[in-house]
């Protein structure tokens, strides 16, 4: 049965409170008391367009989760690094954290949240023709990235199990090591890595430009990704739109949340989608947000019709392309019709006289409207 705008609302509201998520916190007298004390207040967007609930729905899924609720995910996973550092002996770790909570596009108040625990300069992968590699700066060495984080793997299992006992330590992943419940009040991704050190970041000695390698455990091979330069890259155009880029990939991420039917498309791929988005349409969301709304479905319509377009657009750290398999453009269309409902539904409700007969008349109708 398909699901009522009010039943979507319910869900973003959930989402963003984290009652979706409750018990994670139901040992953390922290986060306990500060649900409770969140849990009956209204948040800005809820007050906005009251006879219009698409309209506050869209309202709604562009913000960010409310401070609060960031700062403890953060604080979690610091937890947990905390113990991984007294813990574990055969290596020295250092500790990031990657993907959605850090980029700040994250739409759960209870949010996993992704620890990267990186080996340090003990050992690292580097481009043998990198400046630093060509005037001798490294030393090479018979080890693997592969045993070597095959060993961190093994080391990390057991201390987070001695760590936090009363905590459920999944390791069934194939990337990271999964723990929650006890005294977490969120759910901790561990990813066991070390660094690489690209040509780029010989060069430049900037963050966003060493790689990191990941071990895929079930295959028994190792990864490369580079997740500081997508943070990077998808902030810094954010900035050119004024953060109205990050309102469009939350907008997206929660449209697929609370779609009728499964859109297969993971969060790294829907921000890629929406960084190749036109950055002068985004910036005018600035001051008039439901133009957000009105660029993302005209995005988003232009990709599914030019699929040869559509199919050279990469990541935005540059490592692949988006739709790298026939699925992921079949999820691309579904999420494009769901855009397209919703734009019509805030049309109609926004519409003076007879509603807007078309895509181009909707957008020009909602682009300019405040609240």
């Amino acid at each position: 049965m398909a699901r009522t705008v009010d039943e979507r609302i319910s869900a973003l509201r959930a989402r963003r409170r984290g009652e979706d998520r409750a018990s994670l916190m139901a040992q953390d007298s922290a986060a306990v008391a500060k649900y409770v004390e969140k849990i009956g207040q209204q948040e800005a967007w809820e007050t906005k367009a009251t006879s219009k609930p698409n309209t506050r729905y869209v309202l709604g899924a562009m913000q960010e989760v409310d401070a609060d609720y960031t700062r403890i995910s953060t604080e979690t996973a610091m937890r947990v690094a905390n113990q991984l550092e007294k813990r574990i002996e055969g290596f020295h770790l250092e500790f990031h954290l990657q993907g959605s909570v850090p980029l700040n596009v994250h739409i759960r108040g209870v949010s996993d949240v992704d620890l990267l625990t990186l080996i340090t300069a003990q050992f690292l992968s580097y481009d043998p023709g990198g400046l630093r590699a060509s005037s001798g700066a490294y030393y090479p060495t018979t080890l693997t990235s592969l045993q070597q984080l095959k060993n961190l793997r093994a080391e990390e299992e057991p201390a987070l199990e001695n760590a936090f006992p009363a905590a459920t330590v999944d390791t069934q992943g194939s990337k990271a090591i999964k723990i929650s419940g006890g005294s977490l009040a969120r759910s901790v991704d561990v990813v066991p890595s070390h660094w690489h050190d690209s040509a780029d970041y010989q060069r430049s000695g900037a963050l966003h430009d060493r790689g990191v390698i990941i071990l895929d455990k079930r295959n028994s091979v190792t990864m490369t990704n580079y997740p500081f330069k997508h943070i990077r890259e998808v902030s810094d155009r954010d900035l050119v739109a004024m953060g109205s880029l990050k309102k469009a990939i939350r907008l997206v991420k929660n449209i697929k949340a609370d779609a009728e039917r499964e859109i297969a498309l993971p969060s790294f791929d829907l921000a890629a989608i929406m960084f190749h988005a036109d950055m002068d349409a985004l910036r005018k969301g600035h001051w008039y947000e439901l133009g957000i709304l009105a660029e993302t479905q005209r995005h988003l319509d232009y990709l599914c019709h030019h699929p040869d377009y559509a199919k050279l657009l990469l990541v935005p750290d540059g490592t692949r392309l988006i739709f790298d398999s026939p699925a992921k453009f079949s999820a691309l269309l579904t999420l494009s019709c769901e855009v397209d409902r919703l734009l019509e539904a805030v049309a109609n409700e926004n519409s003076i006289g007879l509603p807007a007969s078309n895509h181009s008349d909707r957008r020009q109708l909602i682009q300019s409207l405040s609240f």
